[in-house]
């Protein structure tokens, strides 16, 4: 099947717009014309794309299939007409970072700034969740995720790893006995539906009976209690003195040689050289340089 991208532009232009009476104004098409190469792209594809209705058109099961890569074609398109258009103009565009909700506070969201004076060209906007988004669907651009990614279409293309160690506010330190074990601190923990999250039961495996002081499905949440002084959390060494962590004092409890955390910046081996992500991906290893 050889798909042409001025058919795709169609298709693109009839779902953003939604109705072929309206695409066709945009285009400055007949709508016969786009009707007819609408239903073109549809023989060519052996699926119905759009149902029609009175009220406009809609993607069909078909029709949201084809969109994200419909959609990926137009980005490229778009970089592209740039780069002909003037080879030295600067990136620019959204890109899109799926990160961890610790990661996007304490590394993304001041990263932002910098990128913001630097290039105000590039909007970023970033997902800040525990779920993993699907970079081959276009969910996200670029992935920040704490393990490496099996997929063969996506790319590794850096890491950083950390010692994790016990955080805990000064005031909270100051009342604890000369020599603490686990068992005698007050956790803060996720709550449900993350409480399968690895520090949760890394917690559970070590103390037993255990029972957090404290629960959120909010880090930034979490990270308050702690520097309010309701508990201790486990948080990577290297980004003491970032956002939320730099008032927190880290407590002489050894939590084992295997207890290191791990940072990979992911992409879809198909985004890796646009000119944006590149540029971003450029900019988050140079602030993994800084931590390391």
């Amino acid at each position: 099947m050889n798909l042409r991208w001025d058919d795709l532009k169609l298709f693109l232009a009839v779902h953003e717009h939604g109705s072929l009476s309206a695409a066709a104004r945009a285009l400055k098409l007949g709508q016969p014309t786009l009707s007819r190469r609408i239903a073109e792209l549809e023989a060519a594809v052996n699926e119905t794309l759009f149902e029609r209705k009175s009220q406009g058109a809609h993607l069909t099961a078909a029709g949201q299939k084809l969109l994200p890569a419909a959609q990926r074609m137009a980005e490229w398109a778009n970089e592209a007409a740039l780069n002909i258009r003037k080879q030295t103009h600067l990136p620019e565009g959204k890109v899109r970072i799926a990160a961890p909700p610790g990661i996007a506070y304490q590394v993304v969201a001041p990263l932002a700034a910098r990128i913001r004076q630097q290039y105000p060209q590039i909007q970023l906007e970033v997902l800040s969740g525990v779920e993993l988004l699907n970079l081959g669907r276009g969910e996200a651009d670029i992935s920040l995720r704490s393990e490496k990614p099996t997929d063969t279409d996506l790319v590794c293309i850096d890491e950083i790893a950390s010692t994790m160690r016990v955080y805990a506010s000064k005031d909270y330190a100051a009342k604890l006995p000369p020599e603490p074990t686990l068992a005698d601190l007050d956790w803060i923990c996720w709550a449900a539906p993350y409480d399968e999250l690895r520090t949760n039961q890394e917690l559970h495996a070590t103390i037993p009976n255990f029972k957090p002081a404290f629960t959120s499905d909010d880090y930034i949440v979490q990270l308050a209690a702690c520097t309010a002084g309701a508990g201790t959390m486990i948080l990577p060494q290297i980004l003491h003195g970032h956002a939320g962590q730099q008032t927190l004092q880290e407590l002489d409890i050894d939590l084992g040689p295997e207890a290191v955390g791990h940072l990979y910046v992911v992409c879809h081996k198909r985004h890796r050289h646009l000119p944006k992500v590149r540029l971003v991906t450029d900019l988050i290893s140079q602030e993994f340089d800084r931590l390391r």
